[in-house]
């Protein structure tokens, strides 16, 4: 008995509050109280006032959620006018803090130590969907305040149980008819639950999961995706929040309306020189970008890219001359130069051989061409990475000995030749970089965590903030980028359905080692590389991560045997290997874990594929791919067969036209551009965890990526290219774009 405290927490979204009503009950373990009240979760100021009638309804920057296959209930057109009005008028989305509401009750009986709180969210026209950060409760006398986390929205009218999640409590969570699935408290392994009830609950949330989250096939040989033909069959807890929509949209149509202005502009302007490409270099563009355009053609600046440009993923050391390099007679110092480099150590090479054989597209009628060159380079003394040989196509017995482009060659021959490794590098960079080793495998990741981890498992825990806006991304992608008619069908050499080849040709090839950065570094030859800055902050990052990922699985993992126990950490585990990766197990992924570091090891993977993988691998194109010559989405002519026949006109004649240049740049700002409402690795607000151990390891991660951050920076200022894609400050806590 006595007077309580409670707080209630809205979501930080333009459209987190509702206006429908919400009753709240005090559950512990001597009983319960219905409190004579009722909410209505909005935002405004911080409010306080005692037991008495339910507060008016206040206008402004409320709103609610979505139901499933819905948008958020509108307030009005102006309303929403003003609200966007307030969030454009500066670079930046302005970041809006939750809303608490507080008030007092008091109970005449005692509850006993607080186990849950109840929440029933009432409509009567419209069902105003409202996300709950969490409610806390201070009780009678000094004890401790008392936490329920949610993070989701509540939405119909079902009963909501959100457990105490600070400890002191029964623990577990239970749901009546609420369809969000995502609440938390302090976090259990199967089998931890005191009572029996938790354990049943357990079981009943992921049988619910598992009709909410399904799996669905996008292409055969690819990896499984969500169930969503678009991004409003989604959960709702997987969709944007209404600041990310808007600022979304809204780009896209920025980028869509620069692009036609630049169209209209070169109408009146010749299209036949390399020069003529500053027609469109204009608009959004970086300080790089523009250090891009003025050294594209320097062979250095080329080598320079395989290392630390968009895609540093495909360069290896050599160990051995490729078969596939047939050096004709005449080229005997070549070969003498190639063996030299090789004894040395100090002989690199790049190898599209992927694309051999993958259909080109057909835009508007013209026919759009592929190569899959094979690129041989040296690390001089001073660590500059030179481009010493290009062969374009591999060699076939139905056709000529392919030629060889030197740096000798006339200068628009060795121009073009390079801007066809470049286009290849597009390729590969976009589809199996990219989209195939972190967005679709980031997606998988999520969908099984769905599926096979409840609420209160420790792993649910600690990967939730790294799934954020990845299951509404990837479907995005595949109804506007990847989809029949999208961006790649209009503008890319690998559209109409080359990607798909590709994409599986990638898969067939996706070994577990190539996305852990310790073995997929070492295998390529690239440990101790000068000037290898991804390879370097990637080992660092990889590093740290395992540290943190470390302290957190020992928290609640005090043995192998613990690991081989629990029975939803191994059915999450199959439903990765097994299921969302088709069978992946014969390259290396487990289908079990045997041991902590097992474990340890494949969460790391799992993070540090979700936030600086893809930040490595996608900040890059906002930058190296703006000024077109230097990374072409697509070539309009065949690769050239001689040297000496190669003429301005063939090199712009290759190089994409107008239109697709234009659709090029639009497209990799829009991707490639920082995002307003980024959280920066490590720093989600969300309070998953509850234990105070694993508070001081998130804590620590912090402190370390601090500490990288400022090495990051102190080298970047020795370096005329400042490689910053691996900051931590700039990498993403998961796919968001």
């Amino acid at each position: 008995m006595g007077r309580y405290c409670i707080r209630v927490a809205t979501g930080a979204s333009l459209f987190a509050g509702s206006h429908n009503r919400v009753r709240l009950w005090l559950v512990g373990a001597h009983g319960e109280t219905k409190l004579e009240l009722e909410l209505r979760p909005v935002r405004g100021q911080v409010s306080r006032r005692e037991r008495g009638p339910p507060p008016r309804p206040e206008l402004g920057l409320a709103a609610g959620g979505q139901p499933r296959g819905e948008r958020p209930v509108r307030r009005g057109i102006q309303e929403l006018n003003d609200s966007w009005t307030a969030l454009a008028g500066t670079s930046s989305l302005r970041v809006l803090a939750p809303q608490e509401e507080e008030f007092e009750h008091d109970v005449p009986d005692d509850l006993g130590p607080l186990q849950f709180v109840k929440l029933r969210k009432h409509h009567s026209l419209v069902d105003d969907a409202w996300f709950c950060d969490r409610i806390t409760v201070q009780g009678p006398g000094a004890g401790e305040e008392a936490a329920f986390p949610c993070y989701s929205w509540v939405q119909g009218e079902g009963v909501l149980c959100l457990p105490e999640g600070t400890g002191g409590g029964s623990g577990g969570r239970t749901t009546q008819t609420v369809a969000n699935h995502l609440h938390v408290s302090p976090a259990r392994l199967a089998g931890d639950n005191a009572l029996d009830v938790f354990q049943k609950h357990r079981e009943k949330e992921l049988k619910e999961r598992h009709q909410i989250y399904c799996w669905a096939t996008w292409k055969e040989g690819l990896p499984l995706t969500i169930a969503a033909g678009c991004e409003d069959d989604l959960p709702p807890n997987m969709r944007f929040q209404e600041e990310k929509r808007l600022d979304f949209e809204w780009t896209q149509k920025a980028g869509a309306l620069e692009m036609f202005l630049k169209r209209v502009y070169t109408l009146l302007s010749s299209w036949n020189r390399l020069e003529d490409f500053d027609h469109i270099f204009w608009g959004q563009k970086s300080t790089l970008a523009e250090k891009v355009r003025q050294h594209w053609q320097e062979d250095e600046f080329f080598g320079y890219q395989f290392l630390n440009g968009a895609n540093p993923m495909l360069l290896r050391r050599s160990t051995a001359l490729p078969p596939r390099l047939v050096l004709p007679s005449g080229m005997e110092e070549l070969r003498a130069q190639l063996e030299r480099e090789l004894q040395n150590g100090s002989l690199f090479e790049a190898d599209f051989i992927l694309l051999d054989g993958i259909p080109a597209n057909v835009i508007q009628g013209e026919k759009q061409y592929l190569a899959a060159p094979l690129v041989m380079l040296k690390m001089d003394p001073h660590g500059k990475l030179l481009p010493m040989v290009i062969q374009l196509q591999p060699p076939s017995p139905s056709s000529p000995t392919p030629p060889l482009f030197l740096p000798s060659d006339p200068p628009l021959a060795w121009l073009l030749a390079k801007s066809w490794v470049r286009n290849s590098d597009f390729q590969l960079h976009q589809l199996q970089y990219h989209l195939l080793n972190t967005h679709l495998l980031a997606e998988v990741i999520a969908v099984a965590t769905m599926r096979c981890l409840p609420g209160l498992h420790p792993v649910f825990k600690f990967l939730m903030p790294h799934i954020r806006y990845t299951m509404e991304i990837n479907t995005r992608a595949r109804t506007q980028l990847i989809s029949d008619g999208g961006v790649f069908d209009k503008a890319v050499s690998t559209g109409g359905g080359g990607h798909v080849h590709l994409l599986r040709r990638a898969m067939a090839q996706l070994t577990y080692c190539s996305l852990c950065p310790p073995d997929d570094l070492a295998e390529r030859g690239l440990l101790g590389t000068p000037g290898a800055h991804y390879a370097h902050d990637a080992l660092r990052l990889w590093d740290i991560t395992a540290r943190y990922v470390e302290r957190i699985v020992r928290l609640f993992y005090h043995g192998d045997d613990v690991v081989r126990g629990d029975p939803e950490l191994q059915a999450w585990c199959r439903e990765i290997t097994e299921v969302g990766l088709c069978r992946a197990q014969d390259r290396g992924f487990p289908v079990s874990f045997q041991s902590q570091n097992q474990l340890c090891h494949f969460l790391t993977m799992c993070v540090f594929t979700c936030t600086a993988q893809h930040g490595a691998i996608n900040k890059g194109q906002l930058e190296w791919y703006a000024w077109v010559p230097n990374a072409p989405c697509t070539m309009r002519m065949p690769p050239p067969t001689t040297k000496e026949d190669v003429t301005m006109a063939t090199v712009m004649g290759s190089l994409p036209d107008v239109q697709k240049a234009c659709l090029q740049m639009a497209i990799t700002w829009h991707l490639g551009r920082h995002q307003p409402d980024m959280v920066p690795l490590g720093h989600h607000k969300e309070k998953y965890f509850s234990e105070a151990k694993a508070k001081a390891a998130l804590n620590q991660f912090q402190t370390d990526l601090a500490n990288l951050e400022r090495e990051i920076t102190a080298r970047n200022e020795q370096l005329d290219l400042p490689y910053e894609y691996l900051k931590p400050s700039l990498t993403e806590n998961s796919i968001t774009i």
